[in-house]
């Protein structure tokens, strides 16, 4: 079984940054290749209508039998606002709370970011696990594209 992994928009704008790029782009190939998944949700969709045609470029070079759709639900809305109820996230953050959501509610493998402000956060992934749990969700495993590589 190929692993589903979910997506966010940072990992994409990665191919952007120095220290992201090759990580970025092995992932990406990994997904053209029918290694793993791609799972995308609306809003990373959303999200990548504004960025730069080499971000945009990125899911358009990945095969659609390799890509996996999420829309927005109201379960994944009410998860997205559980989050910021139990203070796992300020409501400023509801986009990253939305992205935790999304990937809980498809109960994908991994959740690939690199922010590590509000996504890629010991402390918050267990307030995102601690608010799963309390609502019947399994946890949610979330990394760093590094560490879903496997030549890493």
């Amino acid at each position: 079984m190929k692993a589903r992994v979910y997506t966010d928009t940072s990992v994409l704008g990665g191919c952007e940054d120095p220290e992201f790029r090759d990580a970025t782009q092995e992932l990406v190939a990994a997904f053209v290749a029918g290694e793993m998944i791609m799972v995308l949700s609306e809003l990373t969709l959303r999200e990548l209508e504004d960025a730069p045609e080499p971000v945009r470029r990125l899911v358009s070079s990945v095969p659609a039998d390799h890509l996996e759709n999420l829309p927005r639900s109201a379960e994944t809305e009410e998860l997205a606002a559980a989050y910021i109820e139990d203070i796992a996230l300020a409501a400023s953050m509801a986009a990253d709370a939305l992205h935790i959501a999304q990937a809980t509610v498809a109960r994908v493998d991994v959740l690939v970011s690199w922010n590590f402000k509000h996504i890629v956060n010991l402390r918050r992934i267990h307030a995102y696990n601690a608010v799963n749990l309390k609502r019947g969700y399994p946890l949610l495993e979330i990394r760093t594209p590094r560490e879903v590589l496997e030549n890493e």
